[in-house]
């Protein structure tokens, strides 16, 4: 599931709840309704997250003193999850 499937549950939720008419007894239309539209917002929001924390990157830096000549070494490490 991903960003195109979350809007289309709130486009079908919307739908549900305000465009359809209809009329079961054992069924709330309007609870139906809001219902398609909270787990689409729910996806759109996670898959969001998840498209932008895919696309991080992180750096690390070590930093050491070579004993034989004292000098100070230093080496970065850059790691891309895209």
């Amino acid at each position: 599931m991903g960003i195109g499937s979350g809007i289309f549950l709130f486009i079908a939720g919307a739908i549900v709840r305000y465009a359809l008419k209809f009329n079961v007894k054992w069924v709330d239309q309007n609870l139906i309704g809001y219902l398609l539209m909270g787990g689409g917002a729910l996806v759109f929001l996670i898959s969001l997250v998840a498209t932008f924390k895919k696309n991080s990157t992180s750096v690390t830096t070590h930093s050491a003193v070579n004993p034989s000549s004292g000098e100070k070494d230093t080496s970065a490490e850059t790691k891309s999850s895209s």
